[in-house]
């Protein structure tokens, strides 16, 4: 296994804090790395239905029996647990104590907050970033090649072919992870509404659209983004609060958390991704954003993420917020340098007039960095939070 770049957080904070919680999708490699950082931890997994048994008839028991430097993976299946905790951490004041590890941050969360508030330090661990895999010299050469194969980690570890790995994801998703979440009858309709989504990658969220197209009601389609949303499989990107005297778009972007399975849902097989697939340059931005998410996540920075957009189409692909100064990302799937690349980075400089903007980046599919006057050219594979 390789070290990922969350590793020095949670060993810094796991000295600061009685509880440790780490989320992420499945398959992100959350029990991987816990085992290997923490191998003095006694694991115990709230999916085996005899640990869950004896956990939620005894819970005073269980926790007598597992009370001290205990991971307990898919702990949202027994939330019950958590008020324990928090009576056991208190009397014990030690630091490290227990370590939570589940699949839906939003059960997971709801309970955190109201039972370990102030006790536990949240951590989101997500696919690999490009450091990662550059460390174990899995990152493509190109882009091209590197979007459908995605960032998940078994795809590398285990030499899986990514085609039958998504396939399986998809159906273990839908079967298991969505029957747990909210009951749904018509699973077939969920999947044309998820890969609806996946045609609709980088595009502006229009829930009334993909209702219409998938053939659900209005609120369904509220509820099952929701879903995908809190299970790490989509991210919605908020636009730009400030207004600078001009009419905002008001609706969110849509990406996917990994290009692998958004390709895999488009249809795309066999790497076959080229220049001029229609879905080239969303896919390519998906990639770069969520590689900008990942670091902000394995990083713990906890910066704000948005894309700035007027109603006459003027834009910006990406503006991160840090401590009251703006980070601008503009990203071009080509790869070469045109002028008219800088024009959205260069409009919103202008009417803002360069209000706490630091910087002006723009990523693209090249392979040269350069460090120009106003802007910095960042290739794909290069892209590092400042």
């Amino acid at each position: 296994m390789i070290n990922r770049a969350i590793f020095e957080e949670i060993k810094l904070l796991s000295n600061q804090y009685p509880v440790l919680a780490l989320t992420g999708p499945r398959q992100s490699g959350k029990t991987t790395m816990l085992k290997t950082m923490f191998p003095d931890y006694k694991y115990i997994t709230l999916e085996n239905p005899d640990n869950r048994e004896f956990a939620e008839r005894d819970p005073k028991g269980f926790l007598n029996a597992y009370h001290e430097k205990v991971i307990f993976d898919e702990a949202q299946n027994t939330p019950t647990l958590f008020s324990y905790i928090q009576g056991i951490v208190d009397d014990s004041g030690k630091m490290g104590q227990f370590i939570l590890s589940g699949l839906q941050n939003f059960q997971l969360m709801e309970r955190i907050s109201q039972s370990l508030a102030g006790r536990v330090a949240i951590f989101n661990l997500l696919p690999f970033e490009n450091k990662e895999m550059k460390t174990a010299n899995w990152l493509e050469d190109k882009a091209i090649d590197a979007i459908p194969k995605g960032f998940y980690p078994a795809i590398f570890e285990r030499g899986a072919d990514h085609d039958r790995y998504y396939a399986n994801y998809i159906s273990t998703y839908i079967n298991r992870d969505v029957s747990q979440l909210m009951n749904i009858h018509d699973l077939r309709s969920f999947k044309t509404f998820v890969k609806l989504c996946a045609l609709r990658t980088g595009s502006l969220l229009n829930l009334s659209d993909l209702a219409r197209d998938t053939g659900i009601s209005h609120t369904t389609a509220r509820n099952w983004i929701s879903i995908l949303e809190t299970s790490f499989i989509v991210y919605l990107l908020p636009p730009y609060y400030r207004n600078y005297g001009k009419r905002l778009v008001k609706s969110s972007k849509l990406y996917f958390y990994d290009t692998g399975l958004a390709s895999h849902l488009i249809g795309i097989r066999k790497s076959k991704l080229t220049p001029t697939h229609p879905m080239w340059g969303q896919l390519f931005e998906n990639m770069v954003l969520m590689e900008l998410i990942k670091q902000n996540a394995h990083r713990n920075t906890s910066r704000e993420f948005s894309f700035w957009r007027d109603s006459k189409g003027h834009e910006v692909d990406v503006l991160i917020e840090d401590e009251g100064t703006l980070h601008l990302y503009e990203i071009k799937a080509s790869s070469t340098i045109q002028n008219k690349m800088f024009a959205g980075l260069d409009y919103f400089n202008n009417i803002s007039e360069g209000e706490n903007i630091a910087e002006k980046n723009l990523v693209y599919s090249g392979d040269e960095a350069q460090n120009r006057t106003d802007y910095q050219i960042i290739p794909w594979n290069q892209l590092e939070l400042t």
